[in-house]
This record gives structure tokens, C-alpha cells and sequence, in this order.
């Protein structure tokens, strides 16, 4: 079944912007999240809000020399984008992976609001 075409230009702006993350550009990852955007740890535990913040989150992620989010599965629907990803990250114990579930809702071709569900960290 073809999905309709707001779910797959949706889509597209997630996968974008999880291409720039891999690639650690910050800019360009910003280019996809509107300015007034929020992000949560799940349900509602607000991490960042606005474009600021959100940058200087990802300035300091994007200084750990291993990360790298690996796509498991990507549904759409709508605005809503999920994702499902396996982040490998540096933590003062040392390198882990992360299952990660990212729920992205995306309007007008911009990340609007992003929640986070993550795993423990599996060292080694």
C-alpha cells in the first residue's frame, strides 16, 4: 500500500534530518526543526525548546567521536513520523548503544515537536 503524500514528505524531512545528525552537521540539522520547536524525554519531560536550545544540545552530542543513530524501522502517519533506532553514544563508562524510539511531529516541512524514549545503555 502506497502511503499518502504528507506522510511520505514528512518522512523525508526525518530522514534528512537524521542524515545530518549521522553526519554531525549542525546546521543542516537545524535547518529541519521550525524555531518555536520543543523536545521531550517521554511522555513530558521537557529537554529543549526553542531552535537555541535545541542547537546547543546538539553542539555538545555532536562532539562525541562515536555517535551514530542507525535506523531499525520508520512509520508514518500524518504529521507523525516514528522512528526506531539503535544510537550508539559515548558515556563516561565508556562507548554504549541505545535502543531509542523517536516520535517526531512534523508540519509545514518542519520537526515541530520530538519525544525520546531510550533504553539503558549496553556497554562494550
Amino acid at each position: 500500500m502506497e502511503i499518502d503524500g504528507q506522510s511520505r514528505e514528512n518522512t523525508e524531512v526525518v530522514s534528512r534530518q537524521l542524515e545530518a545528525y549521522n553526519a554531525r552537521d549542525i546546521d543542516k540539522f537545524m535547518s529541519f526543526w521550525a524555531s518555536d520547536a520543543e523536545v521531550f524525554a517521554w511522555p513530558s519531560e521537557t529537554i529543549a525548546k526553542g531552535w537555541d536550545q535545541i542547537r546547543a544540545r546538539h553542539i555538545d552530542r555532536f562532539k562525541e567521536p562515536d555517535l551514530f543513530a542507525h535506523l531499525i524501522t520508520r512509520v508514518a502517519v500524518g504529521g507523525m513520523v516514528v522512528d526506531r533506532e539503535i544510537v550508539t553514544r559515548n558515556f563516561p563508562e565508556g562507548r554504549a548503544k541505545l535502543d531509542v524510539i523517536g516520535i517526531y511531529e512534523v508540519e509545514k516541512g518542519m520537526i515541530r515537536r520530538a519525544w525520546f524514549k531510550q533504553g539503558l545503555p549496553v556497554f562494550g
